[in-house]
């Protein structure tokens, strides 16, 4: 089913700008539809566009990209840490992070490199622990999980717990964490958990548990999440399906919960505003574009 198309202010001509995000895969992306609601909102005479790029093409479209003039890109999958060397410059967070996922001209036909994932994951947590947190539970290994933990720490967080199946990315990251005095706890797959779960402020799902072929499992059991202080908040980064099987059994607890839907929104608004300059972007007219085109069924090649 195609989905609507975005009205813009004007056609496509001459001045047209562009903006990208590229990965690969690519055509499952849904930032093209955020980022050209936003920028037809602003009356900005630019487009957002998904370019797939190869790894062993990644250079060439790097060098490629500065060459024509594009305004900023969007990076995902598998290029967020191996664009780093080709980039002029990489800012402190995303060096710390070991990822860059946003790419901003640097004047001298090269590209600066920055990270927005961080910030999209703590804005939705900012309200709920104004006044501080203890705990929080982190699981999985991925490339994610090293910005949720940059982001608890932000927030103040004195515990963070991580619980991951491959002890090897699980024991990368807590060297990680040392270098940064990130106060970190490795927790095996098999913890029961009975006795820290009571303790635990927020819970942070960064496992593919609940998406794809996944779908129908959880992370952790309706008796773990039972165990879970009324409190508590279940944040799953996974957007599709919504919601989660976590989610859903966390909601018939009566617990606080956030899907990853708010993340991706948040940190594609961070970097339209390094884009275009601007202290303010439509976020709203962002995350109703997501949100109605998640409700429709799509066709990917």
């Amino acid at each position: 089913m195609p989905l609507p198309a975005i009205n813009h202010p004007s056609p496509i001509d001459g001045q047209t700008a562009l903006l990208a995000v590229i990965g690969d895969p690519i055509q499952h992306s849904l930032s093209p539809l955020m980022h050209n609601a936003a920028l037809a909102q602003l009356g900005l005479n630019w487009r957002y566009l998904a370019l797939p790029v190869p790894p062993e093409r990644l250079g060439e479209a790097v060098q490629g990209l500065g060459a024509i003039g594009c305004r900023g890109v969007s990076v995902t999958i598998p290029h967020k840490e191996s664009i780093a060397a080709l980039l002029n410059s990489v800012d402190p967070i995303a060096k710390q992070l070991g990822a860059v996922n946003c790419l901003v001209p640097d004047g001298r036909g090269g590209w600066h490199g920055t990270n927005t994932d961080w910030s999209g994951f703590l804005v939705p947590l900012q309200q709920h622990f104004s006044n501080g947190a203890e705990t929080a539970l982190v699981l999985g290994g991925g490339g994610v999980v090293r910005a949720v933990l940059h982001s608890c720490q932000a927030l103040g967080f004195k515990r963070l717990l991580l619980r991951a199946r491959n002890k090897q990315k699980m024991e990368a990251l807590a060297a990680w964490a040392a270098t940064l005095t990130l106060p970190l706890e490795l927790l095996p797959w098999e913890e029961p958990l009975t006795d820290l779960l009571p303790q635990v402020d927020l819970v942070v799902n960064g496992t593919p548990l609940g998406m794809g072929e996944w779908q129908q499992q959880s992370p952790l059991s309706e008796g773990q999440l039972a165990l879970l202080p009324a409190h508590a908040l279940v944040y799953d980064v996974v957007y599709t399906p919504r919601p989660t099987r976590l989610l859903r059994e966390a909601a018939a607890r009566g617990l606080a919960c956030q899907d990853g839907l708010e993340m991706l929104v948040q940190q594609g608004a961070a970097a339209l505003k390094l884009w275009t300059g601007l202290g303010q972007v439509p976020v709203d007219a962002m995350g109703k574009a997501v949100e109605q085109a998640l409700a429709k069924p799509r066709l990917v090649p």
